[in-house]
């Protein structure tokens, strides 16, 4: 375990380097236009992708990539670490984010996001912010971008019990377009309220689309048993893997509460 702490420390001190060093690299492209900037966090996400390999022994998998479809699209997908909020847009043409207002008050980090056009909610201004959500969120996927969307509102660790809010159903109506249910391991391989790595095979997987038009209570129910077998079969895998790697899976706060 010491020598996982190590590469930990290691790769948190070379990730937060390459971070510092694009944010700078990004500066001339607040004069751009906003692709250019998804293009500095795509490189991110690539040597994030080679640093966990190399140094965290962490390999990922991202299998479905066919399902995908083109063009106008709601991507709902499971929550378990800050690691699939910068990698999951490198999938899609335009992407877009719903995320909690203060973020945008993050120096530098703020104005790049509201630079590429994500969409900031007040969760303590209630139906007000639902209803301001969902108008923009209609405004930006029938202008051709796909929607990312994390069901449960915030990260749950491996095993924790799905808390999926309503909300989406009423952004994926509104929209009027398909919807790309997204299933993760994530969690347990850099989980949330640590700066722990652990090595393994974190594995994404795209699962079959679902059509427009689904009534909301069948729509809510094929989402959430969607993504939560799959993700049940991958964590299951991957606390397997670990086993092997290091002789036990670490545990993880707030499983099973």
């Amino acid at each position: 375990m010491f020598l996982i702490f190590l590469r930990s420390l290691v790769f948190n001190v070379l990730f937060y380097a390459v971070l510092v060093c694009l944010a700078i690299a990004a500066l001339p492209t607040f004069a751009m236009p906003p692709r250019a900037m998804l293009t500095i966090a795509e490189w991110w996400a690539k040597a994030t992708l080679l640093l966990m390999r190399v140094v965290c022994n962490i390999k990922v998998e991202f299998r479905g990539t066919e399902k995908i479809p083109r063009g106008p699209l709601v991507v709902v997908a499971k929550h378990q670490s800050f690691w699939e909020t910068f990698v999951l847009p490198g999938f899609f043409d335009h992407p877009i984010f719903i995320l909690k207002r203060q973020l945008m008050q993050i120096p530098v980090f703020g104005q790049f996001l509201v630079k590429i056009g994500m969409i900031a909610i007040d969760r303590k201004a209630g139906v007000k912010a639902l209803l301001d959500m969902t108008r923009r969120a209609r405004e930006a996927v029938r202008g051709g971008r796909q929607l990312v969307i994390f069901p449960e509102g915030t990260r749950r660790a491996p095993g924790a019990p799905a808390d999926y809010k309503t909300g989406f159903a009423q952004i994926y109506s509104s929209c009027g377009v398909q919807c790309l249910p997204v299933a993760l391991n994530s969690g347990l391989f850099w989980p949330r309220r640590t700066f722990m790595r652990y090595p393994g095979t974190l594995v994404v997987e795209f699962l079959d689309p679902l059509p427009p038009g689904l009534p909301k209570d069948e729509f809510l129910s094929r989402v959430q048993a969607a993504i939560e077998g799959a993700t049940g079969r991958l964590v299951e895998a991957g606390r397997k893997e670990q086993e092997q790697l290091i002789g036990s899976a670490p545990s993880y706060r707030g499983a099973g509460s």
